[in-house]
């Protein structure tokens, strides 16, 4: 592996749950989900917010989620909630706060500003959704505004609402601001999460569309069930194929340094190859590393 190559967080599956239902945050300790938003918005009800909001920071603090990547959604910049949800989520010190409806650049340098001021600790990263036409316009300097910001997560169905859209098998309405969102994280760094799938009875729907999101680029999925769980994992993880090409490629690019050409299976090995099979091994161990949790 190189020495340059970052380690690897696996973000294959990413489950929001509902931070005002008790039994919800005791079951997520036992989902072999990768990632967790504690929410204290949509799936929480005006009345319910601040004991949500306190229950989401206790399951925070109780270190009983494992190795899963935990973080808290607040309500969203101009809502009633949101100033005190930054303070309790920073204070708290999750993995990320998730933010709805960030809209441009300076909406990122507030939103950290804040986090700063609240006393987060320094592994508290920005979560930045991306759901109005107003956030794909200024996706690009979006992502790249702070380096605190550290995922993008699309939110598919107030985009596809915002756009007076229509939901759709293979998604044409959302493919040009699915792509550019991609694009922009790929220019920034930043990890990038496809939006929800409804249907969770639609299983076969759910992992076309899980394999559409990994074909494009994105790092895993948000979902809102945990039978949803074990297909992200398997479709946003690399192949078995896929692992051992990627081996076979160091492995000729090790051998055949210093004769000019390198091949591998009759097709030439050049340097972006070696880079893409050193990450598809980083992706691989990581998620190796979580052992029989990892779903």
């Amino acid at each position: 592996m190189s020495e340059t190559t970052p380690q690897f967080t696996p973000l294959r599956s990413v489950l929001y749950m509902p931070s005002s239902n008790e039994r919800a945050l005791e079951k997520a300790k036992s989902i072999a989900c990768d990632g967790l938003i504690l929410d204290l918005e949509d799936a929480v009800a005006p009345d319910a917010k601040p004991a949500a909001r306190e229950a989401a920071a206790a399951a925070v603090g109780s270190g009983e989620y494992g190795r899963r990547t935990v973080t808290i959604r607040v309500n969203g910049l101009g809502t009633q909630w949101h100033d005190d949800d930054m303070v309790a989520a920073a204070q708290a010190g999750p993995a990320g706060v998730v933010v709805p409806k960030v809209n441009s650049a300076e909406e990122v340098k507030q939103l950290v500003a804040a986090l700063e001021k609240a006393g987060a600790p320094d592994h508290t990263r920005l979560w930045a959704m991306v759901e109005t036409p107003e956030a794909i316009f200024g996706v690009r300097e979006l992502a790249a505004a702070d380096e605190r910001l550290a995922v993008l997560v699309m939110g598919t169905n107030d985009l596809v609402k915002e756009l007076y859209a229509e939901h759709v098998p293979g998604r044409a309405p959302l493919l040009t601001s699915l792509s550019w969102s991609v694009l922009a994280a790929r220019a920034a760094g930043v990890a990038i999460l496809d939006g929800v799938y409804n249907d969770v009875k639609d299983t076969d729907g759910f992992l076309a569309e899980c394999t559409q999101g990994a074909q494009m680029g994105f790092d895993g999925k948000t979902l809102i069930h945990p039978g949803q769980v074990a297909g992200a994992n398997e479709t946003f993880a690399p192949s078995a194929r896929a692992v051992e090409d990627a081996r076979g490629v160091l492995e000729a690019w090790e051998a055949g340094k210093g004769s000019g050409v390198v091949t591998y299976n009759g097709k030439m090995v050049e340097n972006l190859h070696v880079e893409s099979a050193e990450r598809v091994l980083s992706i691989h161990e990581a998620i190796t590393a979580l052992g029989g949790d990892a779903g």
